[in-house]
């Protein structure tokens, strides 16, 4: 048996990288925090929350593995949607500064819908191999699905520990879906340590602020920032933000507004892409928060850029934020 007190600690992590996504997109979206979640910072904590559990010395616990899986769209379908293949290159980069390996599959159309395929197993076979053949002393996933309970029985009989990051939250996107992700009990009964990150997060643990708070990505390195110069009255111009599949937001400080494919009055919406400028005016929905309507793709020439960053603004991607990566309509809720 493992003493603590007299070896390394190695942790293996293994991403779930469609699940992290999405949870990185509602705290960058949808959460008060409004910032995306750190590689790094994720790390740190990891090797922290192990040296307690276990009773060992931070210094002793180190993260050897990390490994990032996930399905994507091609290079020539990624060109089409925007900055989106600038945007995974980004990532890759993020990813590559933290020593993680990544493993991708291709899309695959079901029903009009891009949806991932063969990913879990190709994920649960990489973790059980390198847990045997690197003797991991504690395994780390970072996902909330029940399909993994086999292969954490499996690791289970390897004498390694297992410890799982899953958060649970719900909320109601700008198209009005009520949005829940929930963990699978079945994955939580089978694990050594079970750890619920909304709750630390939320909770705010006494002692823990300064860790937790390394949880989310700064805003040191954020990029130049717009705001609408052109205000006649109801008609605004500013620039466009995250364009998704089916919506995307434009800059209008002190909040980004977000604006639905049927608020594109006049062209095709799939032809607005980050970084046009349009024209918009802005109304209330019936929930009570400020939208774009009436959206129009209008000259840059009636747009002037800031030349230097609006600090009061929340930065909407910097190399460690990969701000506007892939829409949540990828992933199966």
């Amino acid at each position: 048996m493992l003493d603590p007190k007299n070896g390394v600690i190695r942790i293996g992590v293994f991403y779930d990288g469609n699940y992290f996504l999405h949870v990185s997109n509602y705290y960058n979206y949808f959460h008060t925090r409004r910032r995306r979640i750190s590689i790094a910072g994720l790390h740190t904590f990891i090797r922290q929350q192990v040296a307690e559990e276990m009773n060992a010395e931070y210094r002793l616990c180190h993260v050897v593995d990390v490994h990032y899986f996930r399905g994507r769209m091609s290079a020539y379908e990624a060109s089409q949607r925007g900055s989106q293949l600038y945007n995974d290159r980004l990532f890759d980069d993020v990813l590559m500064s933290e020593g993680v390996v990544t493993h991708y599959l291709p899309l695959r159309n079901r029903g009009g819908r891009k949806e991932e395929k063969g990913i879990d197993v190709w994920l649960a076979l990489e973790a059980l191999e390198l847990t045997w053949m690197k003797k991991y002393d504690v395994l780390v996933l970072i996902t909330s699905d029940g399909d993994f309970v086999p292969l954490i029985r499996k690791v289970n009989t390897l004498g390694t520990r297992v410890m799982v990051l899953s958060w649970d939250f719900e909320y109601t996107d700008d198209t009005g879906r009520e949005i829940i992700t929930r963990t699978s009990q079945d994955l939580l009964e089978e694990v050594t340590y079970p750890v619920a990150m909304h709750e630390i997060i939320d909770n705010k643990e006494k002692g823990k602020e300064l860790l937790i708070s390394g949880l989310f990505v700064n805003q040191e390195s954020a990029p130049k920032t717009y705001k609408a110069i052109i205000d006649n009255g109801d008609v605004k111009i500013s620039k466009t933000l995250n364009m998704k599949s089916g919506y995307g937001f434009v800059a209008f400080p002190p909040n980004n507004l977000f604006f639905h494919y049927l608020d594109v009055v006049e062209g095709d919406f799939n032809e607005i892409v980050d970084g046009d400028t349009i024209s918009f005016t802005v109304e209330i929905n019936d929930k009570g928060n400020e939208v774009a309507k009436n959206v129009k793709k209008v000259s840059d020439d009636l747009y002037v850029e800031l030349e230097e960053p609006d600090t009061d603004q929340e930065p909407e991607e910097d190399h460690n934020s990969w701000g506007k990566m892939a829409s949540d309509s990828e992933y199966d809720i």
